[in-house]
């Protein structure tokens, strides 16, 4: 199979996989429960691993090992994101049958989204060599700054510029119209609540992908390789979220966690031309921190 074939083969299997998501499975408005998260959560990691599989057939041993470091990474710093999510959901007071849509497409914009950025940023490195000290100091910045972001910060998110740019662009109704992001009123179209949270999500996930889409970079330089791990990770979210409410006390110091890892990749790509760390101890690196970080917030009570 070429390497066009398989490029056109997952995009493909990708968008079908959506549309049973949407237009089947989850045809009705309803409150996902943590059991069918669950499932959910399943299916969407054993497809990663079926998929590096074949990888490790197709490619070898070492852009599996690069695939799966890359999805690890992934999913972890989208944990992190989701708080930020359950945040924002929580501050416009959105119901709880609607958050599934509201996911499905910033979902739907944030897979769009990351295509572009990991091409842009392949662009620059092939382009640009000096970059990787860039992309590299920008992760060590970002992991000091999480490690000692204070939580209790409050969230006001009335000065969002997505809702600013939303409530310039069309008239706001006060209240939700079902699972509409639009309704016409005197002839008029006029955004509904959910619009604005849609926007706030897809802003955010730009923002994240600005740490997430350098640390997949560190790992790999195989465009499908960074583009399939980040297209994983990013399909199993909504599930993840649904299933989060009920796993809070898992996550406690997981921010630490992905603080030390991403300033660990930083200093990777810094590095990378006087000393390569081997992607196994990469990833060997990450799944210890990430079991470190969660065995802590099991024993350690953290409000």
């Amino acid at each position: 199979m070429t390497e066009i074939t398989f490029w056109i083969a997952f995009n493909a299997f990708i968008l079908l996989m959506l549309a049973l998501d949407l237009g089947v499975f989850q045809k009705k408005e309803k409150t996902i429960t943590l059991k069918e998260s669950f499932r959910w959560i399943a299916l969407w990691v054993s497809l990663a691993m079926v998929f590096n599989a074949i990888v490790y057939y197709w490619k070898g041993e070492a852009k599996a090992m690069e695939f799966l470091t890359g999805y690890l990474i992934e999913m972890s710093l989208s944990v992190d994101n989701l708080f930020v999510f359950i945040v924002i959901f929580s501050y416009f007071d959105v119901p709880k049958k609607y958050e599934h849509r509201v996911l499905f497409w910033g979902i739907l914009a944030a897979l769009v989204l990351r295509g572009l950025f990991i091409f842009t940023g392949m662009a620059l490195f092939q382009k640009f060599t000096w970059m990787i000290y860039v992309f590299g100091a920008i992760l060590i910045y970002t992991g000091v700054k999480m490690f000692f972001h204070k939580e209790e910060e409050e969230h006001n998110l009335s000065d969002n510029f997505a809702v600013k740019l939303c409530r310039k662009l069309f008239p706001v109704t006060a209240e939700y119209h079902g699972d509409k992001f639009f309704i016409k009123k005197n002839h008029q179209l006029v955004a509904t609540p959910l619009f604005l949270v849609l926007m706030v999500i897809n802003i955010t996930d730009i923002v994240f992908a600005l740490d997430s889409i350098p640390a997949v970079l560190a790992i790999s330089k195989d465009t499908f390789i960074v583009y399939t791990s980040n297209i994983f990770a990013i399909l199993g979210l909504r599930s993840i979220y649904f299933a989060l409410s009920g796993m809070m006390h898992l996550f406690g110091y997981l921010k630490y966690g992905l603080a030390v890892i991403l300033s660990f990749v930083g200093l990777k790509m810094v590095i990378s031309d006087f000393y390569h760390i081997e992607t196994m101890w990469t990833l060997a690196f990450v799944i210890s921190v990430l079991a470190l970080s969660m065995f802590l917030s099991l024993i350690i009570k953290k409000k």
